[in-house]
This record gives structure tokens, sequence and C-alpha cells, in this order.
């Protein structure tokens, strides 16, 4: 259960560009959010919506040229990470806040045993020495479910299975046992029942240690599973944002209702019947392509003239024209939740 306490890391109006040949481009444009400990938060939404970024933006991963960050504050634990030095950013990299990326094969080294990579990071910030470290990692190895840890640990990348892989990934995210835990994708590429077991691995680690967890991916179903709160992207923008069960049982805006409409209905899974899956028409908008208006209005049922003059607000869900006073609340950016004079403004 997400715990009633202040919020462990806050978000406000991140921003994020980059330069490019065509001008600067901005990817992430007035991110908040807010997350609290012993809490999932789901960030969801399709390729291109700004969700990986947002995770390199908060551990400030971002690639320097060409990107940076142009505006906002990430607040973990008060200290702001955005204005933090690169020394300061170490300490909290890998020890407070770690991360699963979202390609394991990638991530790990292939030319290091999982061993040494588990415990590279023991060895920096916990300040154990090579032995404990290792004793350690095969402590990790084993709490992730990884068979026969004292052999696995002297194995390369190449030797596991997919599966494993990200078992190692979650180990080494966890070995320092960190306030907050962002995984990226963390079962893209693994079969359903490896899927059903990383997130049970996820919520046994959480149960166990009281990690946060933002969990970034593209399906709701995932996030139906996993999540506390959720925040819905779309174009670099926070779309949607309250509690799991409010904006999966009462979506407000066009594109979390397309989201949601794309997952097949259990009961008629269950009976073999035929199900007609729904889709979202076009494709995500290139970022020279957005415009003044709703990013979404040129692939919404619903738009309006006003849709393509005006960013819609955060307006709270099922109280028309009240912007979202924090992030607590079910918002909705979308001017179907403003009055008709709100809009005529």
């Amino acid at each position: 259960m997400a715990s009633a306490s202040a919020p462990l890391l806050q978000v406000e109006d991140l921003r994020v560009e980059f330069k490019t040949r065509r001008g600067k481009a901005l990817v992430l444009n007035g991110v908040d959010f807010e997350l609290k400990s012993g809490e999932t938060l789901g960030v969801v939404g399709e390729s291109g919506c700004g969700k990986s970024m947002t995770a390199l933006a908060l551990l400030r991963l971002i690639p320097s040229p060409p990107g940076n960050i142009s505006g906002g504050r990430v607040l973990f634990q008060g200290q702001d990470l955005v204005q933090a030095d690169e020394a300061q950013m170490r300490k909290v990299r890998g020890n407070r806040i770690s991360m699963i990326f979202q390609e394991p094969m990638t991530a790990l080294n292939p030319v290091f045993t999982v061993g040494n990579q588990i415990g590279e990071s023991l060895r920096l910030h916990a300040g154990l020495d090579t032995a404990a470290a290792r004793a350690r990692t095969i402590e990790m190895l084993q709490q992730v479910g990884i068979p026969a840890p004292e052999r696995r640990v002297d194995e390369y990348p190449h030797q596991l299975s997919g599966g494993m892989r990200q078992r190692v990934m979650i180990a080494m995210a966890l070995a320092c046992r960190p306030d907050i835990l962002i995984a990226d994708e963390p079962t893209t590429a693994l079969d359903v029942t490896v899927q059903a077991q990383i997130f049970d691995l996820l919520r046994e680690l959480q149960r166990e240690k009281g990690t946060a967890i933002i969990l970034i991916t593209h399906d709701m179903g995932a996030i139906a599973e996993m999540a506390d709160r959720v925040i819905v992207m779309y174009a670099g923008r926070v779309i949607e944002q309250g509690t799991t069960d409010e904006v999966v049982s009462q979506p407000g805006h066009p594109y979390t209702q397309g989201l949601i409409d794309c997952l097949p209905e259990l009961g008629s899974s269950l009976q073999h019947e035929r199900v007609d899956l729904a889709e979202i028409t076009g494709v995500v908008p290139s970022i020279w392509e957005l415009g003044s208006g709703c990013a979404f209005r040129e692939r919404c049922p619903h738009a309006m003239p006003h849709c393509a003059v005006q960013v819609p607000p955060m307006f709270v869900a099922g109280a028309q024209a009240v912007p979202a006073a924090d992030s607590g609340a079910h918002g909705v950016a979308c001017w179907l939740h403003a009055l008709d004079t709100a809009v005529a403004a």
C-alpha cells in the first residue's frame, strides 16, 4: 500500500530539449508528478511519448550535448537533482535511485561476469571489499530467483537466458537497497510466464524493502496489475493522472480510453470468443508537428476547433473547469472537461 507520508520524489515542470539541425526540440514539456515511499507509479503511453526520456532525466543521464534539462525541478528528499553536481549525482545513481534498463543484453557489459557487474556497485556505494561484495552478490542472485547462484555469479551475460538477464538487472538495481527503483519496460521481449514471474518478484521485493517503483510501460494491463497510481503521457506531456482504479475504470482522456480499448476482454478470451480489438488511428506526431494546440487532436474522435488553438491545462476529472491543484487528484488535460465558457475564453 502507498504511504501517506510526504512525497519521496517531486517532479515539477520538467522540460528537456535537444538541439537539432532544425532547431531546438522540446521532448519533455512541463512534466509533473509525485512518488511516495513504498508506492508503485505507472507511467504509460506509446513509444515516443517521453516515458524513457523522463526516466533518464530523473537520473541526469540525458546525453549532453545535444540534450539538456532546460527547466523544472526534480526534488528527491528535498534535494534538487537538476541543480546537483556530478559528484552528488554519482552518490544517487545506483545507490539511492536505481534503474532497470529496457534491454538487458545491451545494458550488461558482455566482457565482465554478472558477479563483477553487480559487485561493482556494492564496492563503490556500500564500501564492501571483494569477498563481501561477492557474497552479497550471490545472495542477491538467490533473492531474484536465479538457480545455482554460486555458479551463475561467474558467468557472462551471453550464457544466460533473457529472463535470467532481466533478473540480473533487477539484482544489480536492488543491490544497494535503493529508495526508488525505475523499471523501464522490465518485461520487454520476455514470454508471458517470465513476465508474470518478474512482476511477482518486484512486488515481493517491494514488500520486503519498501522500495518505491516507477514502472514505465506501454501496457495498460501491466499498469492495472502493478501500479497504485498512474500518469498517462503523450507527446512529452502528462495528459491524465490519478489512482489506477480511477484511470482504468473512469478514463477521462480520449487517449487513455483508446489505450484501454486496445486490451482484449478477459471474459471473451477465456471463452475463446473472437475479440475485435480497437485501435488508435494514426501515430504519435513528431516534435515539429505539434503546433499550438492539443497534440492528440488529429487522432481524437472528439476533437473541437479550440483543440487546435490552445494546449489544455490539467482539469480535475468530474469537476469541469477546475484546474487540478495537486498531482494526487484525478486530473485530465482535455478540453472535454472544461465548461463552454472556459473553452470560449
